[in-house]
């Protein structure tokens, strides 16, 4: 690999800031599903939407299953680097590595171990949410059950709130506590919901991390996106949010296929 130096940057960039991203209220955001190796997908959105004119919020996994994840992952930082305040990457489940390995993840077992250490070292610093003040909050998977929105930033590696976070998955059904979705992933209905985005001050939860969700659930509040094409032919899709528009429900969000 040859990308320690962009590596240390990144660690350097990240070290000792909060794990809760504050989203500036005045510009548009972008926010990207997974993109799991599709270079091809960041390249259409950096192009479509520059910055700092937008501001860009990728949900996780942009390495692993796609064609050409080393690429997509270099691109990624690179712009989470040199626009630090327009570009942020959230931490999913395919950027902790070192927390908690999985299966398949041709990415990260085709590494070098000393090459993968270094880059797991950088990933564990990112953020694992962001926040605007119109509502919206956005994770990688599913909200973590923590008191406050400030919270966020004291959740640890590797804990509950952690696992909800970066592997939960929704179920459009009543109650909470629902068994778990397999492979470790931490299972959520409507119950849990209601209770932990009101608990983040937040009405509007978008996040990525099930290719097969219902694109809306919970009265259209929470949208589940994906950007990628490494699961076939769909579309690939972004959500956009207007400074200028009140945000109520996720309809209120613009989706745009890229």
């Amino acid at each position: 690999m040859n990308f320690d130096h962009l590596l240390h940057d990144l660690s350097v960039g990240l070290r000792g800031r909060s794990r809760l991203v504050r989203l500036e209220p005045d510009r548009p955001t972008v926010f990207v599903g997974d993109t799991h190796g599709d270079r091809e997908a960041t390249e259409r959105v950096l192009a479509q939407f520059p910055v700092p004119k937008h501001t860009i919020v990728f949900l996780g996994d942009v390495v692993d299953r796609g064609p050409d994840s080393l690429g997509n992952l270099e691109l990624v930082l690179s712009q989470v680097i040199t626009h630090p305040e327009s570009v942020h990457l959230l931490m999913g489940n395919h950027e902790a590595w070192s927390v908690a390995s999985f299966s398949p993840a041709d990415f990260w077992e085709g590494l070098a171990p000393g090459d993968a250490a270094k880059l797991s070292d950088a990933l564990s610093h990112l953020p694992l949410a962001a926040w605007h003040p119109g509502g919206v909050v956005a994770v990688h998977g599913a909200l973590p059950d923590v008191p406050s929105l400030d919270a966020v930033d004291s959740v640890e590696l590797g804990s509950e709130a952690w696992r909800a976070i970066t592997w939960g998955d929704w179920e459009d059904a009543q109650g909470g506590g629902l068994p778990s979705a397999g492979w470790g992933r931490p299972l959520f209905g409507r119950a849990d919901f209601e209770r932990r985005i009101g608990q983040l001050d937040a009405r509007v939860l978008v996040r990525s991390h099930q290719p097969f969700a219902p694109k809306l659930l919970f009265n259209d509040r929470c949208l589940t996106l994906f950007t990628s094409c490494a699961y076939g032919d769909g579309p690939r899709r972004v959500a956009i949010l207007s400074p200028d528009r009140p945000i109520e429900t996720a309809r209120d969000l613009d989706l745009v296929e890229i």
